[in-house]
């Protein structure tokens, strides 16, 4: 049975090490000031902006069709964030670090009017340290300035602003480095070893002699393991079981370190019988880590780590655990809708939760590192993760401006740092990503070889191109564009950044134009070679680099993508565009972002999200849903479950479900005959006159045994506002989601209700946002308005201030009766 984890420790605390990852760190995001612009020379901060982090201007902004549809036709420019932070005379002696987790782009600290640095790439997670600037007992001013005047740098929405955590971190001037644990699993005949490496800097004057104590943490009961330091509850669906935590390994090391000098120890723990990291049980430990000098800690840091075995083989696939499986991928972008990028931790969760209940098992950072809590979260729920660096590296691609793949493309971009700062930025993000065990493989770019988008290679003019290409390729071979040969050397560089860092997982990419990159050394430098919606040279390729592992690093929803995967054993996966619907990407206007996602932008499941659960989902499943019937044409996968028509019209019900068979009932009463899987589709239909009613399907097995339904009712008019789900109790640092439905008076969703919702927030929270998931919607979805779209409203609220006490959120809507939900604090 599935065990569900709910971790009793304070997670805050355990996260704020494994982000950190040495010292005492507290998060500051409370209290900010902001002003977006230019900065007058005397500035006056009492006309600032006060808010929290993290914080997105970009999606705060006005929606505008003179503005880049790429970006989602919202703006960019500069912001300025200012807050004074006071340092107590009892951490004089200590060091000061200032940890950002993403700052998007082209970021400047100071402290005390001196600068830190500067960090040009957004998703990158960087620290400065501040020592030298700092006055302990007094007020110290942190100032940033955000740079995206470049607002059309980016082919898809980026946000703008310090849109994930800050820390404020002290630590003894000898502590642990930054990312300096790297803890790596190996399995082998039931047992278990953890080869941890330490990296520790010293900061004084003196040389110094350190004793490293690395312990290994599980479970009494053997189960699971996830742990800071108390207890954690593992839960059934019969059962719960607290447990303490026991050591399962434990070494001591000795190590002398230089004066300004940093140096490594490495250790090994052993483990019987370690219980395994996998889909269905993701089981985790806890690798304490604690630095002492003369007797005494002065430092330490916990780190989660899982065993589990991947395995990559040119003919059988992919194995976890030493079980072949195929991944059933989704590529994910970074925003949430409403939140643009500044997404809090539960939306992650439950977006994870989702895409998992539909058969999704791994995800690709489409195409760049992601917020920390997106791989916390992944390793707590078991999700795969490719972890992906870049969308560009030395030249600028097309960036869509009307619309996507229209009109004339801009070239702005981050192409201008990646000599300087890609290196550095990939090392980072290995080194700070490196001992999530859901993380299976690193990407080192996406569709870099697009064809002449901008590199080129006399292929294009060939014979074998036609073959090769199935998007664009722009006129064939133009001699003038940079040469597709200098990606076999630039690949090589980047897979030498990522080994210097870790050696258990393989190096990849997404090639989009496989046929043109076969001509270069780029292919041939990856350990595992992604092909970007090119199926049709799996089979050629496979027998003509036979040691070569293939799999779809971005592939269309069509059903014959998927059995490009399945008939195969050596294409080990496949990776949908897109998971999960995103602002930017846009088409012309009205259009907020692209629309192909399994979820839409409030993660909601789509009707195609159905379908795609009927080709990946290992329990019985059935979904209907329907649209006017028009002639001959193929069944489609983006049928929404609504049964309201006019009488005696023709209406296709299309029927999604891995079962054998599929009978419909209208009203109770069979309409049309029992139809069987069609293998060919993917899909059953019946095309019958509407009766109002309740419409019901029923799949079965080879022997007629019932093993799923699902009914669709006919609905009157609008009546009423619905909670269907909300979070009922939050910490102070935490977001509800509050989801809504417009109702008739049987208590019947509304389908194709539209009402415009006005939400108002009682109590100390605000409201983040509200989202419908219409993607031609170009209102304000920040503010407390906005239309239901299929009936339905998804609200985010935060507690805000020193809250205290009950929270209600209220929902009123012109002629339909009100509701509310009441959250409590913890």
């Amino acid at each position: 049975m599935r065990l569900i984890h709910l971790l009793i420790i304070s997670l805050l605390s355990f996260n704020l090490y494994a982000q950190v990852s040495f010292g005492k760190a507290e998060k500051i995001n409370d209290e900010w000031l902001f002003k977006s612009g230019q900065l007058a020379d005397a500035e006056n901060y009492s006309r600032w902006q006060k808010l929290d982090l993290p914080h997105d201007w970009s999606v705060r902004g006005q929606l505008s069709p003179a503005l880049a549809s790429c970006t989602g036709f919202l703006p960019g420019g500069i912001g300025h964030y200012h807050k004074s932070v006071n340092i107590p005379e009892s951490k004089r002696g200590e060091q000061v670090y200032i940890y950002f987790e993403g700052v998007y782009n082209r970021s400047e600290v100071s402290v005390n009017g001196k600068s830190l640095g500067k960090r040009p790439n957004g998703y990158i997670s960087f620290m400065y340290d501040a020592t030298p600037q700092i006055e302990y007992g007094k007020e110290n001013v942190i100032d940033v300035v955000v740079d995206h005047s470049q607002s059309a740098d980016s082919r898809w929405y980026t946000g703008s602003g310090i849109y994930r955590n800050v820390w404020l971190v002290y630590a003894n001037p000898v502590h642990i480095a930054q990312w300096g644990v790297y803890a790596f699993p190996e399995v082998k005949n039931n047992k278990g070893k953890l080869t941890v490496e330490v990296e520790i800097e010293n900061n004084t004057d003196e040389d110094c002699t350190l004793t490293v104590v690395n312990e290994l943490f599980a479970l009494e009961d053997g189960i699971d393991a996830v742990s800071g330091a108390t207890a954690v509850t593992s839960v059934n669906a019969s059962s719960s079981v607290s447990s303490k935590p026991k050591s399962v390994a434990k070494t001591t090391g000795k190590i002398n370190l230089k004066q300004k000098g940093r140096s490594t120890l490495k250790a090994s723990l052993a483990v019987n019988n370690p219980v395994l990291w996998d889909l269905d049980n993701p089981a985790l430990y806890t690798l304490k880590t604690s630095i002492l000098k003369d007797g005494k800690e002065v430092d330490k840091t916990f780190t989660a780590t899982g065993f589990r075995t991947f395995t990559f083989h040119a003919d059988k696939g992919f194995a976890l655990n030493g079980k072949t499986m195929k991944m059933k991928g989704v590529c994910l972008h970074h925003d949430a809708g409403a939140l643009g990028s500044a997404v809090p931790r539960e939306v992650w969760k439950r977006r994870m939760l989702t895409l998992k209940s539909i058969g999704c098992n791994a995800i690709r950072t489409s195409h760049n590192p992601q917020s920390p809590d997106l791989y916390d979260i992944c390793d707590e729920v078991g999700m795969l993760v490719m972890d992906e660096a870049f969308d560009e590296w030395e030249f600028p691609k097309r960036k869509w401006l009307e619309g996507w793949n229209v009109g004339t493309p801009g070239f702005q971009g981050t192409f201008d740092f990646f000599e300087e700062w890609g290196e550095r930025d990939l090392a980072d993000i290995v080194r700070r990503d490196r001992n999530h065990p859901a993380i299976f493989a690193w990407s080192i770019g996406n569709e870099v070889d697009y064809p002449n988008d901008p590199y080129s290679h006399p292929v294009l003019d060939g014979k074998n191109a036609g073959g090769g290409f199935t998007q664009p390729i722009f006129g064939g071979y133009k001699k003038d564009a940079p040469d597709a040969k200098r990606l076999g050397d630039i690949a090589k560089r980047l897979v030498k950044t990522v080994k210097t860092y870790d050696l258990s997982r393989p190096v990849t990419a997404g090639l989009a134009g496989v046929a043109m990159s076969n001509e270069t050394e780029y292919p041939g430098a990856l350990d595992i070679a992604g092909y970007n919606y090119t199926e049709s040279l799996y089979d050629a390729d496979h027998k003509t680099y036979p040691s070569r592992v293939i799999y779809g690093s971005e592939n269309g929803h069509g059903i014959d993508a998927w059995k490009a995967v399945v008939e195969r054993d050596f294409i080990f996966g496949q990776f949908l565009w897109t998971g999960i619907d995103y602002l930017g990407e846009s088409g012309r206007w009205p259009s907020r972002g692209f629309y192909s996602g399994l979820l839409d932008f409030g993660g909601f499941i789509k009707p195609r999200g159905y379908f795609r659960k009927s080709l990946w989902y290992d329990k019985p499943m059935v979904y209907i849903g329907t649209y006017p019937a028009f002639g001959q044409r193929p069944p489609s996968m983006d049928a929404w479950p609504i049964w309201n028509y006019e009488p005696e019209q023709s209406v296709r019900v299309v029927c999604y479900t891995n079962t054998a068979a599929a009978q419909l009932f209208l009203n109770g009463k069979s309409v049309g005959e029992k139809k069987f899987y069609d293998a060919k589709t993917g899909i059953i239909f019946w095309d019958i006159p509407y009766e109002e009613g309740k419409l019901e399907v029923v799949g079965y097995d080879a022997d007629d045994k019932e093993l799923a339904r699902y009914a669709i009712q006919s609905s009157k008019q609008p009546y009423a506002l619905k909670i269907i789900s909300s979070d009922n109790e939050i910490d102070r640092n935490g977001v509800a989601q509050v989801v809504l439905q417009v109702v008739d008076e049987n208590d019947v969703p509304v389908m194709i209700a539209d009402n415009e919702i006005t939400c108002r927030v009682v109590g100390a929270a605000r409201l983040l946002g509200l989202e419908a998931s219409n993607n031609s919607d170009m209102t304000d979805y920040t503010d407390n308005r906005q239309r239901a779209f299929f009936g339905r409203l998804l609200a985010y609220v935060k507690p805000s201030g020193e809250p205290d006490g009950e929270i209600r959120v209220i929902f009123t809507s012109p002629w339909l009766r009100s509701v509310e939900a009441k959250i409590n604090l913890k």
